[in-house]
């Protein structure tokens, strides 16, 4: 028999220090449960994924010692041919369990892959619950979610960036469609200048930073208005934070 692979849910930045049970308002106690049963990890970082399992063992004992609990790396680095290897242990009936850097596996995550050639292979998946920066920042927004699309990356060079913001605002008029995007958290200041440049003044632009942490934030405001709280100086303080970027055309 197939093992199951099971796509854990990791917390979207470092855990509150405090409470007993640093995860209890982020990851459900079932969910934890089972993660603490399993010995063998695919993850996109080693180290962080052996943070998270020691969270997961404040409440719930590991079956293992940490050190004996085998995890496997699989990164944007990680060259297709060492998928087989890594879903072997599943084809002989080990379970596993797939974490990503934050947030839920296989999204913008390049577990994706794994998931892939587990299905492909007949090997069951089972996706756990979990906090997702991309739904958590819909849901805050106010904007669209009935409709909403996830474009990544924008461009790093200022003039295809430009570009590449009209475009996702037309589409965003044209379909009554949320449109959401991530940047690399020091250039987050950037891109919010770039969209208060690039949109018209009533599209609403919101900023959701630190989403489940203590730092967490969320504005939705007109681009006009973020023109303008960047020209006094009271943009937000998102800089080197986790940040999903949401626009809507109205």
């Amino acid at each position: 028999m197939k093992g199951i692979l099971y796509l854990v849910p990791n917390t979207l930045g470092p855990a509150d220090a405090g409470p007993v049970d640093p995860l209890a308002l982020i990851i459900p106690t079932g969910v934890l449960a089972l993660t603490a049963r399993l010995d063998y990890f695919v993850a996109e970082n080693a180290k962080t994924a052996r943070a998270f399992l020691k969270l997961v063992a404040v409440t719930h004992p590991l079956c293992k010692p940490l050190q004996e609990i085998q995890i496997a790396e699989l990164s944007v680095n990680t060259d297709a041919a060492a998928l087989p290897s890594l879903l072997a242990p599943l084809l002989a009936g080990r379970d596993a369990g797939l974490i990503s850097e934050a947030g839920v596996p296989a999204v913008a995550d390049p577990g994706a892959n794994l998931v892939r050639l587990a299905h492909a292979h007949g090997v069951t998946v089972k996706p756990l619950v979990g906090p997702s920066s991309l739904l958590l920042a819909v849901m805050a927004s106010g904007l669209n979610g009935q409709s909403f699309a996830f474009n990544g990356y924008l461009p790093v060079d200022a003039g295809q960036r430009s570009k590449r913001i009209k475009e996702l605002e037309e589409r965003s008029r044209q379909d009554r469609q949320t449109q959401l995007f991530i940047e690399t958290p020091y250039r987050n200041g950037t891109l919010l200048e770039a969209l208060a440049a690039a949109c018209r003044p009533d599209t609403l632009i919101s900023i959701a930073t630190g989403l489940t942490l203590g730092s967490e934030s969320i504005q939705t405001k007109p681009a006009a208005k973020w023109k303008s709280d960047l020209g006094s100086g009271t943009g937000p303080d998102f800089h080197k934070k986790p940040t999903v970027f949401l626009l809507l055309a109205v």
